[in-house]
């Protein structure tokens, strides 16, 4: 609401994935992409060196799971009742929970006798979760779909229910539509996240075909033109 609102005003908009003309006027309208955190780029190390700086099994298939800073229920919630699902095909999980969530993960995994599972309230390091994983759970926040794209992560998006005009799905779809993501509902999270996690970790050439078709969507220079739009607006650059 708050973008409709100041786009009425704007000479330029900057957007980060195609269709945007549906909510916005198409001639001021310019692909950039979003930026990102440089070092999510200038991270290098191989799975296996993320892995074990990470303090886990190097070559032990691995999902980073995100919801946000603060979490995301439905999603910790798949989480917490597949623990047993991840510790039975050995997949290790570095599970972002949010800091509402940490104490209620945590007391699941203990009870759950988990070796491979990890919830920890926040991830200090994401360059490096990011590197270490096969496959990644999130949200659809534009900065997360940015993220992917530019890293070239497979990833099954669990789009948030609770943000204005179901945005997140729309940015989903923007990846799922082009089989550069698997898109799971938010109201079948909880019966589906899970076993499509375990799928694809199991599918070397379905990650791959997503790594593929995800690349393809990634802008790596949103920063630098958006910059330079900035400077052509205010007449000091031609």
């Amino acid at each position: 609401m708050t973008n409709k609102s100041l786009a009425r005003k704007a000479k330029k908009i900057c957007v980060a994935y195609d269709g945007m003309e549906r909510f916005f006027p198409a001639d001021r309208l310019i692909l950039t992409g979003n930026p990102v955190r440089q070092a999510l780029l200038d991270n290098t190390c191989t799975k296996q060196e993320a892995r074990t700086a990470l303090g886990l099994q190097a070559d032990r298939p691995t999902i980073l799971v995100i919801g946000g800073s603060l979490g995301a229920r439905t999603i910790n919630d798949a989480i917490s009742e597949g623990i047993h699902r991840f510790e039975e095909k050995g997949i290790q999980v570095i599970w972002q929970t949010g800091k509402f969530y940490i104490e209620e993960c945590e007391r699941k995994a203990r009870e759950a006798n988990a070796h491979y599972v990890k919830p920890q309230a926040f991830i200090s390091d994401m360059a490096m979760a990011y590197r270490a994983a096969d496959i990644v759970i999130s949200r659809a926040g534009a900065s997360s779909i940015s993220e992917l794209c530019l890293l070239g992560k497979a990833a099954i998006l669990v789009p948030s229910p609770n943000v204005a005009e179901d945005h997140q799905s729309k940015n989903a779809h923007a990846l799922s539509d082009k089989g550069a993501a698997v898109y799971v509902a938010d109201q079948e999270a909880r019966q589906l996240l899970v076993e499509q996690a375990v799928a694809l970790v199991a599918s070397q050439e379905t990650i791959q075909q997503l790594e593929t078709e995800v690349k393809k969507l990634a802008l790596p220079h949103s920063a630098d033109i958006i910059a330079d739009e900035v400077l052509k607006l205010a007449g000091l650059k031609a």
